[in-house]
């Protein structure tokens, strides 16, 4: 079997091992700095709890509702927020990418309006979704949505503009109708600039989570925190924190082995 290599910060490889042994160092040097924070006085627990009770808090939010609910209700509840809020982004974002890449006229219309557009904060998009949507769900849908839509058009714009002009003029010759060269040569050539503008869409969108979850909702990690910054509880705020870092860091690796699956797939190396 081959020896499985990472590639570090400066171009380093790193072997399995060594890859695995700094981030644990990584960890033990973050949590250890944590607890001696903590545990110096420096600020009272009700500010800066330890590790060790965020831990407890994590374990009782498990088996004990907080809000109306138990920690993986929440989780569920702001992953499934997620997902919905994504795969609208990428349903309408890749697409019109792609058409703006491919129609000079679609591409200079939209343009202008959509660099406008995107420079605005998901965050600020949540006193008009309150308006629009009230206590609905469509106005967590919609911070999200605009998180990641931005990242999706971009990805399948500049693919579709790297996409080489001989492939299209080849299969132009074969007699390929727009809609044939799009589907064939277009969306192939394009993929692996989608792939990658998809981690990054879905980045975006889960940091926008919390922010959809100010709206008035019943559950989610967002509103765990919100709730525990109400009941001073700091340590249920962090709690919901580290739920957000680790569905995060799943939904990164998960879209990482999409990536480089279709990067084997089209003879590239990752």
């Amino acid at each position: 079997m081959a020896k499985r290599n990472f590639l570090g910060p400066h171009g380093t490889v790193l072997s399995l091992g060594e890859f695995w042994l700094l981030t644990i160092a990584g960890f033990a040097l973050f949590f250890g700095a944590w607890s001696l924070l903590a545990w110096s006085g420096w600020l009272p627990p009700n500010l800066l709890p330890s590790p060790r009770a965020v831990w407890a808090t994590l374990v009782r939010l498990w088996d004990n509702p907080f809000a109306g609910h138990v920690y993986a209700d929440h989780m569920l509840a702001s992953l499934g927020r997620f997902l919905m809020g994504w795969a609208i982004a990428v349903a309408i974002g890749i697409p019109l990418g792609l058409l703006m890449g491919w129609y000079r006229l679609l591409d200079e219309i939209v343009t202008p309006l959509f660099d406008s557009i995107r420079f605005v904060a998901p965050l600020a998009w949540v006193p008009l979704a309150a308006l629009w949507f009230g206590t609905g769900i469509g106005g967590p849908l919609l911070i999200i949505f605009v998180g990641s839509f931005a990242p999706c058009v971009i990805s399948a714009y500049r693919g579709a503009r790297l996409v080489e002009p001989r492939l299209v003029e080849a299969a132009q010759t074969l007699g390929a109708s727009g809609r044939q060269v799009i589907q064939h040569v277009l969306v192939p050539g394009a993929m692996p600039s989608i792939i990658s503008g998809l981690r990054v869409s879905a980045g975006l969108g889960w940091q926008s989570l919390v922010g959809s979850e100010l709206i008035v909702v019943g559950a989610g990690l967002g509103y765990l925190m919100v709730q525990g910054q109400g009941n001073l509880a700091t340590d249920v705020v962090i709690a919901g924190m580290i739920g957000i870092g680790v569905v995060g860091f799943a939904i990164d690796v998960a879209l990482r082995g999409v990536e480089a699956w279709f990067r084997r797939r089209w003879g590239q190396t990752a």
